[in-house]
């Protein structure tokens, strides 16, 4: 996830400002170019921290093609951090303990933004690993969580971002806007709805993904060859969220599809029978319970 957030946020750039992103000098602000929803300073400079060879060369592929000033380092993350102004955590949720608990880390993070991918870890549980032990006057970093979703490789991310008490300064509530509007769109909510709002948007593409593949499943034991019912599905699943976009209300869309006697209703007949709303809503409960133990010491309880 790390890695399609750097490679939209670069994207960006080399579309908008081919200088800023090789880091030619110039002297110009953020604020002369064409995009008024920018923060005043817009980033430069780019670390990719890794634990493996195979990741890193990854990433130097995937990233290579932008022309920026990255740097990837494995088993290597405190340099970057003193480095940077922003900190951008996306590693799994049982490794958050170990990298903010290095050693050095809590200092370098002094006065800057950490903003967390993770899933299911609270923006308190990582303030706790950074300062339940150190003096009340010490100098802090700004926690922010956020949670895109697989979407964001091609740029149609649904990221939601935990709402920050007290509020965040102007010009970082900007900065953060800006980086997830470069792989998608972006909602605000409350930091209790995080882990629903986990479920949905980070769960949700691998639910749509199985409607898919059960609509071409479908149409495949009736005859139809396999590429063309994967298109098709896909095309029609596309289409219909096309459609919710622009403010059509799913009952209303269905309404319009179902005519009496019609193919449609007995096919909608047949999933309610088969229990498909419960289960599909289920499955949105039972990813939003498991996500909210993530962040726990105990993690995920398997019982029913």
């Amino acid at each position: 996830m790390g890695t399609a957030i750097l490679a939209g946020i670069m994207e960006y750039l080399s579309e908008t400002d081919k200088d800023l992103l090789s880091g030619a000098a110039r002297s110009e602000t953020v604020q002369q170019t064409k995009d008024e929803s920018a923060p005043r300073k817009l980033p430069t400079k780019f670390n990719a921290c890794v634990r493996s060879r195979e990741t890193a060369e990854r990433i130097r592929k995937e990233l290579g093609k932008y022309n920026a000033r990255v740097t990837v380092r494995e088993n290597d993350s405190l340099p970057a951090i003193n480095q940077g102004d922003v900190a951008l955590l996306a590693c799994e949720p049982d490794a958050v303990s170990k990298i903010l608990g290095a050693d050095g880390v809590r200092k370098a993070l002094a006065g800057k933004l950490l903003i967390s991918v993770c899933a299911g870890v609270t923006e308190q549980g990582m303030h706790d690993i950074l300062y339940s032990e150190t003096a009340a006057d010490v100098q802090k970093c700004t926690i922010v969580r956020a949670m895109p979703n697989v979407a964001a490789a091609i740029r149609e991310s649904m990221t939601v971002i935990a709402t920050s008490d007290p509020a965040l300064s102007e010009e970082t509530d900007r900065l953060i806007t800006w980086i997830f509007t470069r792989i998608g769109i972006v909602r605000r909510v409350p930091p209790a709805a995080m882990d629903v709002c986990t479920a949905l948007c980070g769960s949700g593409p691998a639910f749509a993904a199985l409607v898919v593949e059960s609509m071409a499943a479908g149409a495949i034991s009736m005859g139809l060859n396999r590429g063309d019912a994967y298109a098709m599905a896909v095309q029609a699943v596309r289409g219909s969220a096309g459609l919710l976009l622009e403010g059509e209300h799913p009952a209303l869309l269905r309404d319009k599809i179902s005519t009496p006697g019609g193919g449609t209703i007995n096919g909608l007949l047949a999933m309610e029978e088969g229990g498909l709303r419960s289960t599909v809503a289920k499955a949105v409960r039972e990813s939003a319970r498991v996500v909210g133990q993530m962040g726990t010491e105990n993690e995920v309880n398997h019982e029913r």
